[in-house]
Formats: C-alpha cells, structure tokens, sequence
C-alpha cells in the first residue's frame, strides 16, 4: 500500500538571541504561509525568548 504524502513539513525552532536550534517541529504549509514565531524556553539562555522558524539543513 502507498505511502500518503504529508502536507506538513518538519521545521527547526532557532533562539533570536544565541541563534542555537532548540526545538524540532513540523508546520502544515498549505493553512500557514508566515513564518512561524513562538515565545519558548531557551535552556542556553535560561529565559524564554523569541524563537523563529528556520531551515533544517541537509535536506
């Protein structure tokens, strides 16, 4: 049986202040085309700050 394709794609969480990728998501491109900006806990800076969406590498 084939395989369905997924309409989400997996996204990386980057910290805007130490830059370090903290969190692994994914993100359903068809319902949200913005780029995606949550405020969440950065163990590297210990204060929740600002993360953006980024580009996993390698792919």
């Amino acid at each position: 049986m084939a395989k369905a394709k997924r309409s989400d794609s997996l996204i990386v969480l980057k910290c805007s202040v130490c830059k370090r990728r903290n969190y692994y998501t994914h993100k359903n491109k068809k319902s949200v085309e913005r780029k995606v900006e949550l405020k969440k806990y950065c163990p590297w800076c210990k204060v929740s700050t600002i993360h953006k969406e980024g580009k996993i590498s390698g792919k």
